[in-house]
């Protein structure tokens, strides 16, 4: 009965450990937090490393009704109000910009996501030869790169970003982008919101 005990804990605590490592974050999939230009938080994407790229999960609110172009840009910076700190799409081949010209496309370049009645979009895409490990294609290297949503549609030819209108959402894409605390990362203006209520009521 003893020897039982022993192994039904040894079994125990190696599936705990187990499913400790299941918990935590993978080494190749990143959380990115994404903030409209008010500095407000209004959604996620979750990247996954695969065989053919990064796989994108994109849900986030606010949006007008409609498509929207998004794509990846060069630098991992989010600074309001028109997010030009990230700079140009991540294009580390120098190729030209869009899905449907043969000289094309960025690697950063991305199809065109479409937000509900409500302003509501969740869409799966595919970042085709990105990585989130080391390299020329890396998303996380240096200090990252970003996801940004435009006001317009890409038309997926123009140059150099598909005539997409105004930046209106970011989010960095880093190393430490799954905990939500990149350094220059925008603030969720409603996280003391209780401590204020608190302070207030005395």
């Amino acid at each position: 009965m003893r020897r039982w005990s022993k192994g039904f804990v040894i079994i125990s605590l190696l599936a705990l450990i187990l499913l400790s490592g299941c918990l935590l974050p993978h080494e190749n999939s990143e959380t990115v937090e994404m903030y409209n230009a008010d500095g407000d938080r209004v959604g996620t994407a979750r990247l996954n490393e695969t065989d053919g790229g990064v796989a994108v999960n994109v849900e986030v609110e606010g949006l007008s009704p409609g498509f929207h172009a998004i794509h990846v840009h060069e630098y991992g910076k989010c600074e309001e109000p028109d997010f030009s700190s990230s700079g140009n799409h991540f294009n580390p081949d120098g190729k030209n910009h869009g899905l449907m010209r043969t000289d094309g496309p960025h690697i950063g370049d991305l199809p065109n996501i479409e937000a509900n009645g409500d302003g509501f979009v969740q869409e799966e895409l595919m970042i085709e030869e990105a990585t989130l490990k080391r390299g020329k294609n890396s998303l996380t290297a240096d200090n990252g790169t970003s996801l940004i949503i435009h006001d317009g549609v890409d038309d997926g030819m123009s140059q150099p970003a598909g005539d997409s209108g105004e930046r209106i959402v970011c989010g960095v894409i880093s190393k430490s982008s799954q905990s939500g605390e990149e350094e220059d990362a925008p603030t969720d203006p409603t996280e003391n919101n209780d401590k204020q209520e608190t302070e207030e009521n005395g």
